[in-house]
């Protein structure tokens, strides 16, 4: 796949990586047919998309579906039917699994924006996905959630965590055990999601959002993202010495510069051109 602005491209049979924007990445799930389940094919593309974007001076990364599926979560053809090849609870847990939690931490952990520009349904891992992500998009006709007590089963790559940590115990309790299917309008109530949006302009609400964060230091984002992060898991303390040496990385160096100068000068800063 060939576009008009630099960066290497993937097209693989679950998935797809091009380039929207200058330093814009976008991954493309394509099996909507299969609702974009979590096969072991889209593990590996994944993988391999997000090694490609690392390696590029990326300034954000749009992760979107196709149309009625952003993504399904776990491929259950894999543990029910003529087709299924998991029986072994310990056989699915590192290869499987554990490769799918592995996977959406790495979204938190890379230095740039991800932002989850949600179709259609994200239900399940595909919920995970998204919650993964440090922005959601949703089209207006979306649904997100967590419904996996309705096939005897739990979210168990970060979604119960990370629902939680968005929306407190009372209401993780309401729609995890209920198994809820939430719309776009109630995802943003509770705050899930930065903007809820027609169909036709998600993309490019997404890219405007991506463009903008573009215009900002990138090593401020990066240590900004950090230390969010590092927040949830950390005491208040340890938290703000994380802080204080995510600060003082950045001082003196060309972005410090950069934005001192601007702010000196009243004019806006140019971290655009890093």
């Amino acid at each position: 796949m060939s576009t008009s602005f630099e960066g290497p491209t993937f097209t693989g049979s679950a998935l797809t990586l091009d380039w929207v924007e200058r330093a814009v990445a976008r991954i493309t799930l394509t099996r909507p047919a299969q609702m974009n389940t979590l096969s072991h094919e889209f593990l590996a593309e994944f993988d391999q998309a997000l090694d490609l974007v690392d390696l590029e001076s990326t300034r954000a990364l749009i992760v979107t579906g196709q149309e009625r599926a952003f993504c399904c979560g776990a491929h259950l053809r894999y543990f029910s039917g003529p087709q299924a090849s998991i029986f072994d609870p310990f056989a699915s847990r590192d290869p499987y699994f554990a490769r799918i939690a592995v996977l959406f931490d790495r979204l938190e952990e890379l230095s740039f924006p991800t932002i989850a520009a949600v179709n259609g349904f994200a239900l399940g891992g595909g919920c995970e996905l998204a919650l993964s992500c440090d922005f959601r998009v949703l089209a207006e006709t979306a649904k997100i959630g967590l419904p996996e007590t309705k096939i005897g089963a739990v979210a168990g790559a970060g979604g119960v965590q990370k629902l939680l940590r968005y929306v407190g115990r009372g209401k993780a309790l309401d729609w995890i055990l209920r198994g809820t299917h939430l719309d776009a309008a109630t995802a943003d109530r509770w705050g899930l999601c930065s903007a809820v949006v027609p169909g036709d302009k998600l993309l490019k609400t997404a890219i405007d959002l991506a463009v903008e964060l573009r215009q900002l230091g990138p090593r401020a984002v990066a240590q900004s993202k950090r230390s969010i992060y590092v927040s949830e898991d950390a005491d208040l303390r340890t938290a703000r010495r994380f802080g204080i040496e995510a600060l003082s990385i950045l001082v003196g160096g060309d972005e410090w510069k950069e934005g001192m100068g601007a702010f000196n000068e009243k004019r806006p800063p140019t971290f655009d051109r890093w």
